[in-house]
């Protein structure tokens, strides 16, 4: 069966279209308007072996939050459908991930209940134009839409850039582990029968 999902979300302040492939090779097609949040989906794509198309627009004249925001919502939607009953899947997932002299790390369970727990602390507000606050927005807005306990740190780091994209990669792998297929699993792997 495939693992696929088609997002789409038009409001007064955004236009988004997310195509995901779970099962794929890690091609990104990534056009947010925003180039840092294009550069970090790009790797998520790539280290979590997703094919992923991201169109966006939105109202940058004004903040990027609302086009950030909206891109996790929609991000976390298709991977909650694309997943469907989340048969015979890991479900967990746990990444550390170096980048130079930074160190992240992200575990997370896909299991239907959204929490986010994040502890990211960057020397600088923003990347060029990007607020950096507005990582954290963006994982937020995944884990409620996704239904997924996240959690994600920077154990260290000194530039920006490389405790971000550090952040990112552990997130791919993570997820990639997670949304796995285990063919001993038989239903869902949990006790309650249902996630």
């Amino acid at each position: 069966m495939a693992r696929k999902a088609r997002v789409e979300r038009k409001t007064s302040e955004t236009n988004i279209r997310i195509l995901l492939d779970l099962d794929g090779t890690g091609k990104g097609r990534i056009d947010t308007t925003i180039p840092f949040l294009d550069h970090m989906l790009t790797l998520t794509a790539r280290h979590g072996l997703f094919d992923l198309t991201v169109k966006g627009s939105g109202d940058t004249d004004v903040d990027d939050h609302h086009l950030v925001e909206d891109i996790g919502i929609c991000l976390g939607r298709a991977f909650r459908e694309a997943l469907a009953g989340k048969q015979g899947i890991s479900r967990y997932g746990s990444a550390t991930v170096p980048m130079d002299e930074s160190l992240a790390s992200v575990h997370l369970d896909i299991s239907g209940r959204s929490c986010l727990a994040y502890d990211a602390r960057f020397g600088t507000r923003r990347i060029k134009t990007f607020d950096l606050a507005l990582i954290r927005e963006f994982f937020h807005a995944f884990a409620d839409a996704g239904g997924i306990t996240l959690h994600v740190r920077v154990l260290y780091g000194k530039n920006n850039h490389h405790m971000a994209e550090a952040i990112f990669k552990a997130f791919a792998r993570a997820l990639r582990e997670a949304v796995a297929v285990n063919t001993r699993i038989r239903g869902v792997l949990s006790t309650k029968g249902t996630l």
